[in-house]
């Protein structure tokens, strides 16, 4: 008996999921090294703020969204004629490089008058480091735009082991930089973005595509590039704010204080393992299976597909995003604390981290319907849609930030996805219907009514032993090689998670078994 549609695409989920979850992880230790090295400070501010105009270049040319408008159309050119489709791919790929190298080459020399406009608050010194680092890390949009057309046919192959090796290469290049080339500050850190990019995000997937059929043929033109480019368009033109929420915690948190860059960061890093895991994972692996769908002409089954991802997303990621709430100042404090990153930075980040976790079930259904958006070649809509939501972001930061700092940046952060993912799907409630939404209200229901009353147990009872943790803490210190203070986190969270776990499990079993049903029960 042959494996279904679905559970090819659960298996493709588990896969992108577990490389999301590496990934994470490596960038977690990535972090560990930079704060246990320069902490949240001056140095850590500007190294964070030199990606904001290298990742806006790559936004300008669909970068990020290049596999999403690739794979339709290639799909589609190779079903009709393979080397019509290689000609397609040759031409497209000539034209994202060009332009690339070209956007590339004007910000290097631009870098200079560049970083005010990306760090308004630094000071001449820091820009000046800024405008360095810049000069060092912008080539490597040149590899991840090639890149990101080659992993379009690894997706289009249902390929997914080599993509989710990609992240697992740049991060691990980076951490080698940094420590391999010690006494430049975190200029070694920048070299090892550009090596990190190249190597995993080109010269990896540029492997694995040649060990099947492949075949370049350059080219400027093509029947389908018309398509493509307005496709692409609303992408490149459109400011989402999926794709400028970093920048602009990076933008408006140089206007709060030294440090607050950096902070803002390692919060943001935490809260992203779950987006990562649950709501990236799920994107990137049913769009493909989508897309096929729409392709077939398939309604129905595109429907209870996307409602299957986004029921079973919802069941996962509000639980998640509890208990990481209740334990966001101990894993702040296990992953960041030591070195120049104190105990203080830790009780700073711990609220910002908690503000953002509230938009992650928001994020989750973002990923998934903007990519049934894309499945059906209709990209102007989340273009649109997330445009407007951030422009009124962009009024709403200034006032937060003068008013809150760094909460303030977080709160509006985590406001504006939760309006933009609002938006989208009531567009698609009115172009489509209320269908691919029926019935999602239940597993909302049920994940907050167990999850609340296990995250309140877990933190009320990790309150409460908080004594004997600390007891328990400095003989651990004793015995193992690490901190007393880390050791207590570790207890805390071993303490709330057990509690947690415990109680979401006995409520589950109890008032909403299908949560526990996951890997048995089709939605």
């Amino acid at each position: 008996m042959g494996i279904t549609t679905s559970q090819k695409m659960g298996v493709a989920a588990l896969i992108m999921a577990g490389s999301v979850l590496l990934s994470r992880f490596m960038g977690l230790i990535r972090d560990k090294v930079v704060s246990w090295q320069f902490g949240a400070g001056a140095e850590s501010d500007v190294y964070f703020s030199a990606f904001v105009v290298p990742e806006f270049l790559n936004h300008l040319l669909a970068g990020g969204y290049i596999s999403i408008t690739l794979i339709p159309l290639l799909a589609a050119a190779f079903k009709e004629n393979e080397d019509d489709g290689w000609r397609f791919f040759g031409t497209v790929l000539c034209w994202a490089t060009a332009g690339i190298i070209l956007l590339t080459a004007v910000a290097w020399i631009a870098a200079p008058n560049l970083a005010p406009l990306v760090a308004p608050g630094f000071t001449e010194a820091k820009l000046a480091r800024l405008a360095s680092f810049l000069r060092i890390i912008l080539p490597a949009q040149i590899f991840f735009l090639a890149g990101s057309c080659l992993t379009a046919i690894l997706y289009i192959r249902k390929q997914f082991f080599v993509p989710a090796l990609t992240p697992l290469v740049y991060n691990a290049c980076i951490i080698a930089g940094g420590l391999l080339l010690p006494g430049h500050g975190m200029e070694g850190f920048c070299w090892g973005v550009l090596a990190g990019a190249a190597l995993g995000a080109f010269v990896l997937p540029l492997w694995a595509v040649r060990r099947g059929a492949f075949r370049f043929i350059p080219g400027w033109w093509h029947k389908k590039l018309f398509k493509m480019a307005m496709l692409a368009l609303p992408l490149m033109l459109g400011l989402s704010v999926t794709v400028m929420d970093e920048q602009f915690i990076r933008v408006f948190g140089t206007m709060a204080g030294d440090g607050a860059v950096s902070l803002l960061n390692y919060a943001r890093r935490i809260m992203m393992v779950p987006v990562g895991v649950v709501a990236q994972a799920a994107g990137v692996a049913s769009f493909p299976f989508l897309a096929a769908l729409v392709v077939k002409g398939d309604e129905k089954t595109f429907d209870d597909t996307l409602r299957r991802v986004l029921r079973a997303s919802i069941y996962v990621v509000v639980p998640l995003c509890l208990l990481m709430i209740i334990l966001s100042a101990p894993g702040l404090g296990v992953f960041f604390e030591g070195g120049r990153f104190s105990a203080g930075d830790t009780a700073q980040a711990a609220p910002l981290l908690q503000v953002m976790l509230l938009a992650v079930p928001f994020w989750t259904v973002q990923q998934v319907m903007g990519r049934a958006f894309y499945a059906r070649q209709d990209t102007l809509t989340p273009a649109v849609v997330g445009t407007i939501v951030t422009g009124i972001v962009v009024c709403v930061y200034p006032f937060a930030v003068r008013s809150w700092g760094a909460p303030g940046v977080a709160g509006v952060s985590s406001g504006g996805m939760v309006l933009y993912t609002l938006a989208l799907c009531a567009v698609w409630i009115r172009k489509r219907g209320r269908g691919v939404f029926s019935g999602l209200a239940r597993p909302l229901f049920s994940s907050l009514s167990i999850g609340c009353p296990a995250a309140l147990a877990g933190s009320f009872v990790s309150c409460k032993l908080k004594p004997l943790s600390c007891l328990l803490a400095d003989k651990a210190g004793e015995i193992f090689p690490v901190s007393a203070q880390v050791a207590r986190h570790m207890i805390d969270i071993g303490v709330g998670g057990s509690i947690f776990a415990g109680c979401y499990i006995a409520l589950a079993y109890l008032f909403a078994r299908e949560a526990l049903e996951l890997g048995r029960k089709k939605f």
